[in-house]
């Protein structure tokens, strides 16, 4: 005990480890296929004497299951005190190999390394000799340093890393967690990769020759990027001699490793409303280079150390200290919902939910079921959030899956609310507004790194949401110059930079919801579609959906709206006696939404044709009524691919590998829906009869256009439901007629007779 403080016992800590690493028995991670338990450290052990493993990687929580006395508690020493017990290891594995012999079934051809090591050997052989004979005198017979029987560092010939992985013992910590007592020790966090620097060799020791006595100097470095160079000899000739060689660096003698520095900032769910996004600065050392890109997920283990400033960087930060985590384990997460772990109990709900026809009316309603209405938008953003599978083409062509959806409308309509609720319920969710983002903020910023001074990407908003969803508030405040950097990654998905020499692709595979206002503020109906919205047809064109929400004035609505905001004010919870609808809570929604995710429906061949006609009408539909002037946005191919990502999204909510007809149907109401909101009439305002009245309608010009009296239900009700109304008001169409006697439906409402008025 010193000052009260219980100082490590380095020697029996070595014993407990040799003990544990000679006899722990379990199948090793990663290697060979054992029949039954092996030496696990041991077989690790020997593949690196067979140059067959360039990492030790040793978990601490096999260290607690070797069951011996102490050992939980040398874990926590391991922990608090992680560089000593690694240097401790690495000694002790040193030792180890030392004795071992390379397996029969293994040949080794000698590298540089060796044939320098061998040069290094002999050269100690003959200064030892002429020592021993008094050539040059003096104390030169204890090796070439003059202070040790070994003069070579052993970092000279190490061939493997090692990586040690916390046990169960450490909780997993942000980076905003990371605390002055956390200094030293073995910590874990979870955080975005913003930046990826090149991997660069970082000089671990440095060989001197001497230019006097020829005897090679060594000088082992440590963790900071600069160090003091070794101004003269201190060999045992030069010491005899009284001589001051020159020193000059030998590069091909001296070693690197692999080094690379990234920087990671803290996940949306981690930071605090209100509060900035951390980061930290993070080393990659040897095998663990290359593991992370950009936009990645990632848990990292390793030491929290303090970065050692030197030189006029010490001058600028005074006494404070930087700190940054030296990695020994990078696990990549899976992306966005794909790594959730369900219970039992939450599996069984959703299978109970996937048999009620009612899921997909459930579901859109527990999208902010505080927001009172939007019923088909609500319905567009579940399926935003459930999106399609990309599809692969043999030729490396890809077709996104990912569905995106813009809301234009009035103020007040809670656009931006559920913007914020679809990003809260993605684990990669991003939200940003327009007027905060630049175009290099939304794709990637090239930035000087501090270390190396070269030029490195740094990811935006669309690479941090890769694989996620990226919710952008304030579409129209954007500059067109910043507006066009989404349009790539709308279609292609992807973020091409050619800046500072840096050409290169980055990944963006995300859905996109917009909100924005018309240009004038609010809607004004005197004026086109295209003034009011004011945004070139080459980007409203990637959107699949587009709705338009208008605050129109209806007594009706408006009191249902008030006594709905008012509920919610008081009892601070969604009013669902009011509602017919029974809505799932937050954390069911997400579940089942990763469940549907891991379906990819297919289109069968008996439904293209269905789909063929279908695209082909409406694209007729919409050229005559351009012509009429009363729409200036025509269907395109881009329409199509909406329809089947739609429909694929439907298809996955009823956990089916097949896409149905009424799933098209029901993409298609959608799109018209969507289409219909921009139409300058009073659709959105429509009574109750005016509805039935439209229906009625289309069901008489179909039976007049063929000349018939009979008409299937089978017929006419998908082509209402195209039309953008819902089954409700087919069914109060028909009953309504039925009494005026305008038709008869039989008892198994398979089909309608009109009766003769004559």
């Amino acid at each position: 005990m010193v000052n009260g403080v219980r100082l490590p016992k380095f020697d029996e800590a070595k014993d407990m480890l040799v003990s544990f690493i000679t006899n722990f028995e379990a199948p090793p991670e990663g290697g060979r296929v054992y029949d039954q338990d092996v030496k696990k450290y041991v077989v690790m052990l020997q593949e690196i004497v067979d140059r067959k493993r360039l990492t030790f990687a040793m978990a601490l929580d096999d260290l607690i299951h070797h069951g011996k006395d102490g050992a939980e508690e040398l874990v926590r020493e391991i922990e608090g005190n992680v560089q000593s017990y690694v240097e401790l290891i690495y000694d002790m594995l040193d030792e180890m190999t030392r004795g071992m012999s390379i397996s029969a079934d293994s040949e080794i051809v000698p590298d540089p390394l060796d044939i320098l090591q061998a040069q290094r050997v002999s050269q100690l052989a003959v200064s030892r000799a002429q020592a021993a004979g008094g050539v040059g005198g003096g104390d030169g017979a204890d090796g070439a340093d003059g202070n040790q029987l070994d003069p070579f560092p052993a970092v000279l010939s190490r061939r493997y890393q090692i990586c040690l992985t916390p046990s169960a013992l450490s909780k997993q910590l942000s980076i905003r967690g990371l605390k002055s007592e956390q200094i030293g020790t073995l910590v874990t966090i979870k955080g975005i990769v913003t930046r990826v620097n090149d991997v660069k060799p970082r000089l671990i020791a440095l060989t001197y020759m001497c230019e006097a006595c020829g005897f090679e100097i060594y000088q082992v470095l440590d963790k900071s990027t600069e160090y003091t160079p070794i101004e003269q000899c201190s060999s045992a000739m030069c010491k005899t001699n009284q001589q001051k060689g020159n020193l000059y660096p030998q590069t091909r003698g001296s070693r690197f490793e692999k080094f690379q520095e990234i920087r990671v900032q803290e996940t949306p769910d981690q930071v605090p409303m209100g509060h900035i996004p951390r980061s930290m600065t993070v080393w990659l050392k040897g095998e663990l280079t290359r593991t992370v890109t950009p936009g990645d997920v990632v848990t990292l283990s390793g030491s929290f150390l303090p970065k050692k400033v030197t030189g006029f960087e010490a001058m600028k930060s005074k006494l404070v200290a930087r700190t940054f985590l030296e990695a020994s384990a990078v696990t990549r997460h899976k992306k966005t919902y794909a790594e959730m772990e369900l219970s039992e109990e939450m599996e069984q709900r959703i299978d109970e939910a996937a048999d009620d026809p009612t899921v997909y009316d459930r579901l859109s309603q527990s999208i902010a079921p505080e927001i009172y209405g939007h019923d088909d938008v609500k319905k567009a953003l579940l399926l935003l959030l459930t999106g399609a599978a990309t599809r692969k083409l043999p030729d490396g062509m890809k077709i996104r899956g990912d569905v995106n959806v813009l809301l234009m409308g009035d103020p007040g309509v809670a656009k931006s609310q559920l913007l914020k609720h679809v990003a809260s319920l993605v684990p990669r969710g991003i939200y940003t507004t327009g007027k905060g983002s630049s175009s290099v903020g939304l794709t990637a910023a090239v930035v000087r790194d501090p270390v190396t001074q070269e030029m490195t990407l740094e990811g935006g908003a669309l690479v941090l949401a890769d694989m996620g969803i990226c919710c952008i508030d304030e579409f129209d405040k954007m500059d067109d110059g910043d507006r066009t950097a989404i349009h790539e990654v709308m279609e292609q998905q992807t973020v091409s930079i050619a800046k500072a020499g840096i050409t290169t692709t980055l990944n963006a595979r995300c859905a996109i919801l917009a909100a924005a206002n018309p240009v004038y503020g609010r809607y004004n109906r005197y004026f086109s579609p295209e003034k009011n919205i004011n945004m070139p047809n080459a980007l409203l064109s990637r959107f699949d959906l587009l709705f338009l929400i208008l605050d129109l004035v209806d007594s009706d609505l408006d009191a249902d709206l008030a006594r709905h905001i008012t509920f919610v004010h008081k009892h601070l919870k969604n009013p669902q006696a009011r509602t017919a609808v029974k809505t799932f809570d937050k954390e069911f929604l997400k579940s089942y939404i990763s469940q549907a995710k891991k379906l990819e429906p297919r289109v069968p061949v008996d439904l293209t044709s269905y789909i063929v006609e279908a695209y082909v009408s409406l694209r007729q539909q919409d050229a005559d009524a351009a012509q009429a002037d009363k729409r200036t946005h025509v269907m395109t191919a881009r329409q199509l691919l909406s329809i089947l990502r739609l429909s694929q999204a439907l298809a996955r909510l009823r956990f089916s590998t097949t896409v149905s007809e009424e799933d098209v149907d029901e993409a298609m109401r959608l799109v018209h829906m969507s289409k219909a909101s921009l139409m300058d009439d009073d659709s959105q305002n429509k009574s109750p009869q005016d509805v039935t009245s439209q229906v009625y309608g289309l069901i008489r010009d179909y039976a007049a256009a063929r000349e018939i009296t009979r008409v299937k239900f089978g017929e006419v009700e998908p082509m209402v439901s195209k039309k953008g109304f819902s089954k409700e008001a087919f069914e109060a169409t028909l009953n309504e007629y039925s009494e005026l006697n305008v038709w008869m439906v039989n008892e198994t409402r398979t089909h309608l007779d009109f009766v003769n008025q004559d």
